[in-house]
């Protein structure tokens, strides 16, 4: 396969084929994977006991300056797998009793990964993890195959999505893709066990000293969804990462009031469905290894 690929919102157009990468999110048509295995980092309606089985796909068309997982979002680790291999791949994971199948950073490998679930028929839901950047259009591609839909809201400032994450388009980019989510799964649904069956959870990742941004995240969740409609997260999770010498307010971590001062206005303002996190959470612990785990010999696509 060879595409001028179009998918997400950077639109490109750079020339990617089946093995050969290009593009903002440098990365070939067919899907690298990274990890493949049950995972417990998640809110608890999606990690459940039993783990959600998350697939790490590499590369990201955002360039976000404090990203933990950069060892995959902008190297070439992992493997590539054939359409059908990725089917595969889900199923194994399915098999081994998880509650979901956990889509992370899939948006630049939709058409193959769309091809993967119509195959694959999955009886437990599939979640749809992203950055929340990504096409309207790409993501009608998933309608009908995709059931949960985990987005982060990471700015609704185009300055700040700008220095920090180079997409000073962001906050209308993801706003309509976030609206478009809500538009395929509906309110949200949860089972017996309180497991999330289907809609739409938001995370918002709380950055240091952007308590504006925090709130403008929080009033637009509250204004745009009806209460009670949707799963909102507040994170305040963040840990600095090494290379950041030129951003000094990202060289530390959320500090306790600020976590506080926006947990209650999330509150006041009417959101009271979802998560939000302790200061204690800002650690690198729940950053997997990116080793190729659930990733056989067998399962490896070569180069015809």
């Amino acid at each position: 396969m060879e595409v001028f690929c179009s998918d997400c919102p950077r639109h490109c157009h750079a020339r990617r084929t089946d093995f050969s990468p290009g593009g903002v999110c440098c990365s070939p048509y067919l899907p690298r994977v990274a990890r493949a295995a049950p995972h417990f980092g998640e809110e608890p309606c999606i990690s459940g006991t039993r783990g959600s089985g998350t697939v790490f796909f590499t590369g990201c068309n955002l360039r976000c300056v404090f990203c933990q997982n950069r060892a995959v979002s902008r190297g070439n680790v992992g493997e590539i797998l054939s359409v059908a291999q990725l089917r595969d791949c889900f199923w194994r994971l399915r098999d081994q009793g998880v509650h979901n199948i956990n889509l992370v950073t899939a948006s630049h490998f939709v058409r193959p990964v769309a091809e993967a679930l119509a195959l694959a028929k999955l009886e437990i839901p599939v979640v749809w993890n992203s950055s929340g950047y990504e096409s309207v259009e790409s993501l009608r591609l998933l309608e009908g195959l995709v059931q949960i839909y985990l987005p982060d809201l990471k700015y609704l400032r185009g300055d700040l999505a700008q220095r920090y994450s180079g997409a000073s388009d962001y906050p209308k980019i993801a706003a309509a893709a976030i609206c478009e989510m809500f538009r395929q799964t509906g309110p949200y649904q949860l089972d017996a066990d309180g497991m999330l069956r289907r809609g739409l959870l938001i995370r918002h990742l709380i950055l240091p000293e952007e308590d504006l941004n925090s709130m403008d995240v929080i009033d637009f969740v509250a204004e745009e969804f009806p209460r009670g409609s949707v799963l909102f997260s507040l994170m305040c999770q963040y840990t600095p990462m090494p290379g950041l010498e030129a951003f000094p307010a990202l060289q530390k971590t959320v500090d306790a009031e600020l976590n506080e001062r926006l947990c209650h206005y999330m509150r006041r303002r009417g959101i009271e469905d979802g998560f939000w996190q302790e200061p204690s959470a800002a650690t690198a612990d729940m950053i997997p290894a990116f080793d190729g785990t659930g990733l056989s010999l067998e399962q490896k696509t070569t180069k015809e």
